[in-house]
């Protein structure tokens, strides 16, 4: 299943992904350039940085494709060629940025990821970087029939909804479950409490309910635990917060979000398998919390 291609135009941003090699195996733009943010005018999004991730499989040939075309994005890296920029790339979330790039009348910036990488973010929340902006919506601008990167990209909506039921009440509406998913990715940033907006979430979410129920409506759909009223726009929750609810939705979670939580419950020097800990966390009526905390962590 691929995500959904939101339908505003989208010709502005297909002639900026012109400038660069086509080798991509999906891309996308997102962020106040492309979506409106509660408190922000049309013309401030329209006078937005432009946000763009580029993924693609071979990352060494794509910078030397693009150091070809647009050398001049490049910081002094580029003097050390394609490999060592590749190199760089492969630490901390594993994208490499050029930034302040004037293109077709506009600032953008652009990071390349491996394809690798991106599913493995995906799957698995090593960082959460760039599955943490993929669980809200964005602009896809090319996605290529890569049958792995499609199953990630829905893994991780999945995820995303899995790891806010537990953290939501038994109860809650539509808005609070897209509130709690679009904060995940920035649960424990600091720059939510000092120097940022700390209603951030919200401006994101509250213009952009319809946006949300397009890229969550199939899943939620298919979901057990939810009546999810489409047409209303409503979404009747009563999730199952039994230990035995709580158990599968814990071993459904990402693996590096399950180590997480591990990590805080299983004192130190005590060899214990995962399953069994989560077990132990799915009977503790501090569950939620605990995966909150798990998700606060440091990556």
């Amino acid at each position: 299943m691929a995500l959904p291609v939101l339908s505003s135009s989208a010709v502005k941003f297909r002639r900026v992904l012109a400038h660069f090699p086509q080798e991509l195996s999906l891309a996308f733009a997102y962020g106040s350039g492309v979506f409106r943010q509660a408190g922000a005018s049309a013309e401030h999004g329209e006078t937005n940085m432009l946000d763009f991730v580029f993924a693609v499989d071979d990352v060494v040939t794509w910078h030397m494709m693009n150091l070809s075309k647009n050398r001049s994005h490049y910081s002094f890296l580029k003097f050390f060629g394609p490999k060592k920029i590749s190199t760089l790339q492969g630490y901390g979330a594993g994208i490499y940025y050029n930034t302040l790039v004037p293109c077709n009348g506009r600032m953008i910036k652009y990071g390349v990821i491996s394809t690798d990488a991106l599913i493995e973010d995906l799957f698995h929340w090593k960082t959460l970087y760039v599955a943490g902006r993929l669980q809200k919506p964005v602009k896809i601008l090319a996605q290529n029939e890569n049958s792995r990167l499609q199953a990630a990209l829905v893994s991780n909506l999945k995820s995303a909804v899995i790891a806010s039921f537990l953290m939501l009440p038994e109860s809650f509406s539509e808005e609070d479950l897209f509130l709690q998913i679009a904060g995940l990715s920035y649960s424990g940033d600091f720059r939510m409490i000092i120097g940022e907006d700390r209603f951030k979430v919200q401006n994101i979410v509250k213009p952009n309910i319809a946006h949300f129920q397009k890229l969550y409506s199939t899943i939620l759909q298919g979901c057990p635990q939810v009546v999810y009223k489409h047409q209303l726009g409503r979404l009747e929750a009563s999730v199952d917060k039994s230990p035995e609810g709580q158990f599968t939705q814990l071993m459904a979670l990402p693996k590096t979000l399950q180590q997480k939580i591990t990590a805080l419950v299983n004192p130190p020097g005590k060899n214990r398998d995962v399953e069994e800990i989560l077990l132990q966390v799915a009977h503790d009526p501090d569950c939620g919390y605990l995966v909150h905390q798990g998700r606060s962590g440091p990556v």
